[in-house]
């Protein structure tokens, strides 16, 4: 493998984690979904407790 000169260690660093983002976005939508499931499948239609 050849090394990474210094300006592409610069870049490197200086770039954001799109893949740590890309994850949580993912896991985001994911509970938001879960939620909205237990929400509107799970909690409305059993009706008002008392």
């Amino acid at each position: 493998m050849k090394e990474l000169s210094e300006e592409e260690k610069q870049k490197i660093l200086n770039s954001s984690p799109r893949g740590t983002w890309a994850v949580l976005m993912i896991y985001a939508v994911l509970f938001m979904v879960g939620w909205l499931y237990f929400w509107f499948g799970l909690y409305l239609p059993r009706g008002l407790t008392h």
